[in-house]
Order: C-alpha cells, then structure tokens, then sequence
C-alpha cells in the first residue's frame, strides 16, 4: 500500500541556495514505530505526514513540523463512525494509503478503507473528506471508484497549471494469469460537485520491478512527474519516477532505475524503503517521504513495522530526481532545509517537538485528561462511554469480546517504537469468571498477541496468566499464579526479539517478579504474520501494521466486568538503532 501527497508548491523550480552546509541534521526514522505509507504535504511554513493506520483508530495518523526535523503528533483525522467504521475490519484491512492534499483552502484527505483482502480480491472503499484544518472538522466522505487502490489528488495549480484536480488509483486485476496490478489509472475529479468525471486515462503500466502501486502525481519545471511504489512491500521494496510532458502521458520510466530502494543491501539499516512522496520547501529544496523498516538482524524481523523516514533530493541537468547522498540506498541521516534554525516555532503554529519525542514516558497525564491522548489508539471502534472513559489519568474499561475479535474489543494501545523498551501499568479488577480478564497485551494482530491478565481460577482464586496467540493458536506456557485481592503493577520488557512478563503488588515497593517464559517479542513481525505469495499479490495472512502494547479487558460472560488502569509508563531502553547482529532471532 503506498500513496503520496501533493506540494502546496508543486509547480514552483529550484531555487538558488546560499553556501554553506546546513545548520541541523534530519534524523531517521523521523516517525519511528508503525508509521506507513506516509504522505508528506507543505501548506506556507507548516510541513504534515499523513500515515496509514490499518485496522486502528482513530483513522489516518498525522503529524506536523515547521522544518522537517522535529515532528508533533496531532492524534488521528478520522475519529468518528461517520467518517471511516472498522468493525469487522479484517487484520491489515482498513485505512490504506492516505494522501493529505490542500488547495481553495481546504485539506484534502483521500483514502482506502479495505474491508477484505485475502486470496485474489480486494473489496476496497475509496473515499475523501475536506476540512479547513488538519484537526478538523471533516467533511462527510464523497466515494470515490473501488476497483483498486491507493488513491491520490493531484491539484494542477502551478503556475501552468489550469486548476483543475486528478485522482489518481491503481486498478486490481483479480483474474487468474494476468497482472493483479493492472496499471495507474487517471480521471478528473470535480472538487465542486465532489466526483469524478470524464474519461479514465491509463497512464502507466510500471517497470519489470513489478508491484506497481501508490501512484502520486507533481508538476516541476515544464515536466509531470508520477512516482510510484514497486516491488512488493518487503526487502525488494522501490520508489520509481516516470515523466511525461503531457498530464496523460505517455509517461517514461527513469532510465537509471529506482530513485530509492535497499534491494539486495541487507547490512543497511533501514530496509524494505518504498512508497514516496515528495515536498518542496519555500527555498524550493525538496526531499522524499518514505517508509522504512529496521529489522533485528539482517533481513530478519522488522518488530516495530514500517516506519516514516526523510530523504534530501536533488534534480539533475536531465530533470530527474536523485538522492543528495548519491546512489539509490536510504540513509539514516540527511541535511535538513538550510533554513532550519534552532528555536521556538512561530506564534502562529503548534511547537514541533525533537523527533521521536511521541515515545517518552508518559507524564502526569497518563492515559489523557478526558480522553486518550494522541499516542493511544483502539481497535476497529471508535472510543464511547459505554466501554471506555478517561478520568484525569486512569482509564476505564468495560470488559468485552476476546483478544482474537475483529469487532468490539475493549483495548487501548500505543505503538512500540523502540526494539528494547518496558511497558509498566497499574490494574484494578475483580473477575470471579474464567471468562473475565484484563491486563497488559503486547500484540501484533488477532492472531499474533502477549497477554499477561488478572484472571479467575475455581481453585485458586483471582490468578494471573500469560496467554499467547501464534497464528491462532492459543496456549499458557505457565501455570496460573494467584495474587489475591488489590491492585497489581504489571510490566513488559522487551530486548530485541526475547520478551517477558513481570507483576508486583502495587504501592509496595515490591521488584516485579517475572511470571512465564521468555516470550518471541520476533513473531510480532509483520515477516510473521504475512502469509502468501507475493508474486500474484495473493494472500492468506498481512503483515502491514506493527507491534503496540496497551491494556485490555474482556469479559465473555456479558456482565461487563470493570477494569482500571493507571500510570501507564513506556521507557526505551535506548536510543533508536538499526539492526544489531545477535540481537534478535527470526521467527
């Protein structure tokens, strides 16, 4: 899944740069942990990424910055049932691709909402939605055609340009013996009447990388410009540019192959590179969004998903985009804009924060004020009182289905952004059912979870467990230790691919004690849970999101069991690093 985002600049050229070497360095990932298929956007001085979320919510993660190094998470767009409804949503399904577009002085958020995927059909739902700010309001979504994927807006009003707005999409092919990834189709959208109409134009067929998807579209310097994502979502991952003088092409490939890729480089760091979109700053700099991944060890698991990362461009005297650091392999670091200073954002926008600030323990506030801060995300449903109230810090729950529902699971999680990290939070519940729990769970999806959970046993009373899901397969790989009466402080430790457990009574002091195994933290991988054939893009089982851990409460008795948590705390162990042999195991 790839989409891309139009410039609020699209159609201005390079510009002369002062000498001298940039002032700050642009680190990455600059969004670590599950941040996909970004769609990068400038409005005046304000930079935002737009991101997929799958089956979480609330729908489309977006971030803001005012100079490409710091980013300040503004929590999710699509936060309300009328706007994107997930239950049921099958894993990996949901948002895909978003695109954050703006012109007439509204934002324009284009995305799919797939509601299922396996085996040779896609049955997806392409929709937009308009509003004058990034936090809203948003506008009822418009449909938009389903036979495919990975929409996007492209708005031709550069200088040249004569106004008008192109969707974008990647047609699906379900029939057998031909190419599910059938081309990159192009139609004028009507802003006015919120459609599309005219004719469709197939522009482009891609390359023999194959794959070809996440169309995005920009005019520069006389030339239309269409990047695309190829070669499948893993290691062969690509971002290629095609050109054509004319808005319906033909477009031509660039002759020098992919613009960015880490094919057949396992010893780099940032692996799987893909799915771009480009920006232009004022001084008409450009640089390139695009995903990445950092697995434990070379070509190993990427636990923490896909995650955004920023690239420097420049052009060539033949009109083509490069990477600044030369070649085509991603790179963790690159020269932020030269007019980057440090300081105080502009009284008129939010302050952006140094990057990967999002994952800092979590303060006084912990899970928000009177609902969940920005980090924290539910699964397929949208919070409401009847399952899910935040009162200054703590948390309630209303136990509901099981861990392996794909409709109403009450459960609030943040995203795992570093390989090594702990997870502590405070629980209070009294279950008197087998059939009620709440806990600490750290998952990957339906199929794929840890969960340490305060639980009823016949003989010994309250008990907690340690239950894991491998594919769907349930088991305990410790006996139930009963704990009595109060509340409990339960933790998640995590070192690269070796996870455990650990509880104490809580306001005692107490060490936590570690309960069950050393748990795989490897098969929480998006390598793990993807299931299928990448060739013919048919699958049993998608890995697109990444590890989060988070609380939970079920109760399948119907009585609604009540769950408290509190002083939620996420730790890194570290700095963010790239893969580190010896520090993880495959799955």
């Amino acid at each position: 899944m790839t989409a891309a985002a139009p410039t609020a600049a699209a159609g201005a050229t390079d510009a002369a740069h002062p000498a001298g070497p940039p002032t700050t360095t642009i680190r990455n990932p600059v969004l670590p942990g599950f941040h996909p298929d970004p769609s990068i956007l400038r409005v005046g001085g304000d930079y935002y990424i737009a991101t997929s979320t799958f089956e979480w919510l609330p729908g489309v993660t977006l971030h803001h910055s005012t100079d490409l190094v710091g980013w300040r998470p503004l929590g999710g767009a699509l936060g309300e049932t009328r706007l994107l409804d997930l239950v049921g949503a099958p894993d990996s399904g949901g948002v895909w691709a978003p695109c954050l577009s703006w012109t007439d002085g509204l934002f324009h958020l284009v995305y799919s909402d797939v509601k299922s995927l396996a085996g040779a059909y896609k049955d997806v739902h392409n929709y937009v939605v308009t509003a004058p700010t990034p936090q809203g309001p948003w506008s009822d979504p418009a449909p938009l055609p389903g036979h495919g994927f990975d929409p996007s807006l492209f708005h031709d009003d550069g200088p040249d340009g004569d106004g008008r707005s192109w969707l974008l999409w990647l047609e699906w092919d379900h029939r057998p013996g031909g190419n599910p990834f059938s081309g990159i189709l192009l139609q004028e959208y009507d802003r006015a009447a919120r459609r599309v109409t005219g004719p469709v134009h197939r522009i482009f067929a891609g390359t023999e990388l194959g794959c070809t998807e996440g169309p995005h579209l920009y005019r520069h310097d006389g030339w239309y410009y269409l990047l695309t994502a190829e070669g499948g979502t893993s290691w062969g991952h690509a971002v290629t540019v095609a050109r054509s003088r004319s808005l319906a092409g033909p477009y031509e490939a660039d002759p020098a192959g992919p613009l960015l890729t880490s094919a057949g480089r396992p010893e780099l760091a940032l692996q799987k590179a893909g799915h771009g979109s480009l920006v232009e700053t004022p001084d008409g700099e450009w640089y390139l969004a695009h995903l990445a991944s950092r697995p434990l060890t070379p070509l190993g698991a990427c636990v923490l998903g896909r995650e955004t990362a920023l690239q420097r461009i420049t052009w060539t005297a033949g009109g083509w985009p490069r990477l600044a650091h030369g070649g085509s392999a991603p790179a963790l670091e690159t020269p932020a804009p030269r007019a980057a200073r440090p300081g105080p954002a502009p009284v008129a926008a939010p302050a952006p924060v140094p990057a990967g600030a999002e994952q800092a323990p979590a303060g006084p506030a912990g899970f928000g004020t009177d609902r969940p801060g920005p980090e924290w995300m539910t699964l397929r449903r949208h919070p409401d009182p009847s399952w899910l109230a935040v009162r200054d810090g703590r948390l309630l729950l209303r136990g509901d289905e099981s861990p392996a529902s794909r409709h109403r699971q009450s459960l609030l999680a943040r995203r795992c952004q570093d390989t090594g990290f702990t997870f502590d939070v405070t629980v209070a519940a009294a279950p008197v059912s087998a059939r009620q729990a709440a806990g600490l769970v750290h998952l990957y999806n339906t199929e794929l979870w840890h969960y340490l959970h305060l639980s009823w046993d016949e003989a010994l009373g309250r008990v907690l467990r340690v239950g894991v899901c491998d594919r769907g397969r349930y088991s305990e790989p410790a006996a139930p230790v009963a704990v009595g009466a109060g509340r409990l402080r339960l933790r998640l430790s995590v070192a690269g691919a070796a996870a455990r457990f650990a509880w104490a009574p809580a306001d005692t002091g107490h060490r936590p004690r570690e309960i069950g195994p050393e748990l795989d933290a490897a098969r929480l991988s998006d390598d793990y849970a993807t299931v299928g054939d990448e060739a013919t893009g048919h699958y049993t089982g998608w890995g697109f999101t990444g590890a989060f851990v988070g609380v939970s409460a079920q109760d399948l008795t119907g009585a609604r069991l009540r769950a408290e948590f509190s002083a939620p705390v996420y730790r890194p162990a570290g700095p963010p690093t790239g893969p580190r042999p010896g520090s993880g195991r495959r799955p």
